[in-house]
């Protein structure tokens, strides 16, 4: 069942998410050669706190941070380390907040000073399929009108659809139903109704769409090394259409 908020719910969901927005603007303005995610990490952590609100991401599952951030070939789930980012780099950064027991979830892959050309638009195009995927979160819709849009754009622009990481429904809890793959054919899954909250995220490869686990456990990489781009929002779909709480 996937879970349908009330205005209560959806307030706090809508507060949880208002901090993760604050947070992903603050760490973009600070993200330049030198700079590393784990002093980013830092500056997360001492953000959210100082809110009044929890890291969603830190002690999940053992997870050991308060950020995901994932550089370069990483395409998911990077652990912040001492390692300076450089210039040319990209670096997505997934943030989750908790407030009064409510979440927000939301990435953004950023650029390290001045990028390639084609890394640039590997990134246009996973936050142009994020915002094709929002538009299709509407009442009456299903859940795979949600995918098809973002897969079959990243695919008509030549790039490839990681498989094994998919968007998922959030409120009470971080990852709540449903699944919301990246790809696949309309007119699938269940029917969207209003009040259904959603983190829909792109992850999108410029190479091979397989991907490999580091021995940590946690930090996914592109099998070929080429680059990958996440874009994640939080939306609530509305009587009137989604609107993007992050």
């Amino acid at each position: 069942m996937i879970p349908i908020k009330n205005k209560g719910e959806i307030e706090k969901i809508r507060k949880a998410s208002r901090i993760t927005s604050e947070l992903l603007f603050l760490l973009g303005k600070e993200i330049c050669p030198g700079i590393t995610t784990l002093e980013l990490d830092r500056i997360a952590f001492n953000f959210i706190k100082r809110k009044g609100a929890e890291p969603a991401f830190k002690g999940y599952r053992s997870y050991p941070a308060t950020l995901c951030t994932s550089v370069n070939g990483e395409v998911v789930h990077g652990i912040p380390s001492s390692i300076e980012l450089k210039e040319g780099d990209i670096v997505g950064i997934d943030a989750g907040v908790g407030f009064d027991h409510y979440y927000g979830d939301s990435t953004r892959t950023f650029s390290v000073g001045k990028i390639s050309s084609e890394a640039s638009r590997l990134l246009k195009t996973t936050r142009e399929a994020l915002n094709l995927g929002i538009k299709k979160a509407v009442v009456g819709n299903r859940v795979s009108d949600i995918s098809y849009a973002i897969g079959s754009h990243v695919e008509k622009k030549g790039y490839s659809v990681v498989r094994e990481f998919v968007g998922h429904g959030i409120g009470r809890e971080l990852h709540e139903e449903p699944e919301i793959p990246n790809f696949g054919s309309p007119g699938q899954g269940s029917f969207l109704r209003s009040g259904m909250v959603f983190a829909i995220e792109p992850m999108v490869n410029m190479g091979k769409k397989e991907i490999k686990i580091l021995k940590n456990g946690w930090t996914a990489v592109t099998s070929d090394g080429k680059p990958s781009a996440h874009f994640e929002d939080t939306v609530l779909i509305g009587e009137d259409g989604p609107e993007v709480l992050t």
